[in-house]
């Protein structure tokens, strides 16, 4: 039997759970409501998660832009070294949808130095609704190799938006990319969990694979034989927003207690939110 992943995400809510928690300016960078951590229990998305409308439901329930933006803040920070890309759904989508991928350079990471690139790869055919579509795949450049790793739990889905932006990053690389479609990705056994699986399989190849690893050393990306415990993926991650949700009403507290200062905010401590003074 193969190795069982879980996924392991830290979110902030609001005590309530009505509306995103504000800690602080910078610290707030991942929001929930009540609606958003209800659907994690089920089977569809919130306009939350996908910038979709209720209406319009898609099959899955764990946010990769969200999943994105803790990688970024609690796991790439660690290692200042590293030159990996993570691309937002919506970036990812836009460069898919623009014709001439150079157009977008500006908008998008300076990918000179990068080494590895991450895009949340979706279905959608609108281009009014971003992420808007029926189903995710991961797909994972490794420029330094010229590959462009596919990763679809629902095996050939995504086929084509993969190879769609595999090609548009080649034009904004310069250089050409060979196109693997990994047949021997772990296969959902529902119609609901293709979010889940992208998000654990980012975490776990970024994880596990190349931030693990040595400068010299050949790393396997195949993740055949692994499987994805995506009903372990959403319990554990309802525990930590639980968690987390603690912790807000424990700084909502002390706040209490605290009076913004009027003087600007110095470089220096660890977080970057006004100055506070003790009433």
């Amino acid at each position: 039997m193969g190795q069982t992943m879980m996924l392991f995400s830290v979110w902030e809510l609001d005590l309530e759970l009505t509306r995103p928690i504000q800690l602080a300016p910078d610290d707030a960078y991942l929001s929930f409501t009540k609606e958003d951590v209800d659907t994690l229990k089920n089977d569809w998305l919130t306009d939350n998660h996908s910038g979709k409308s209720k209406s319009s439901p898609s099959p899955t329930t764990v946010p990769a832009k969200q999943t994105t933006r803790y990688l970024e803040r609690e796991e790439l920070r660690k290692f200042p070294s590293s030159h990996i890309v993570l691309l937002r759904p919506s970036m990812a989508f836009m460069l898919m949808k623009t014709p001439s991928a150079l157009t977008l350079r500006d908008a998008l990471p300076n990918f000179t130095h990068t080494t590895h690139i991450f895009l949340p790869i979706n279905d959608a055919r609108n281009v009014s609704i971003a992420e808007g579509g029926s189903h995710w795949s991961l797909l994972l450049v490794s420029v330094i190799d010229g590959v462009a790793f596919h990763y679809d739990s629902l095996c050939p889905s995504n086929y084509n938006e993969a190879m769609l932006a595999t090609q548009k990053i080649s034009e904004l690389l310069g250089k050409g990319l060979r196109f693997m479609n990994l047949e021997d990705s772990p296969q959902q056994e529902n119609g609901s969990d293709c979010g889940v699986y992208v998000c654990i399989l980012m975490r776990h190849l970024l994880l596990k694979r190349l931030l693990s690893a040595n400068a010299r050393e050949k790393v396997s990306m195949s993740m055949g034989g692994k499987v994805v415990d995506a009903s372990g993926g959403r319990k554990e991650m309802l525990r930590t927003i639980e968690g987390f949700r603690k912790e807000g009403e424990r700084r909502r507290s002390n706040d209490e207690s605290r009076s913004a200062s009027p003087f600007p905010k110095g470089k220096s401590g660890e977080s970057r939110s006004p100055p506070r003074i003790d009433s």
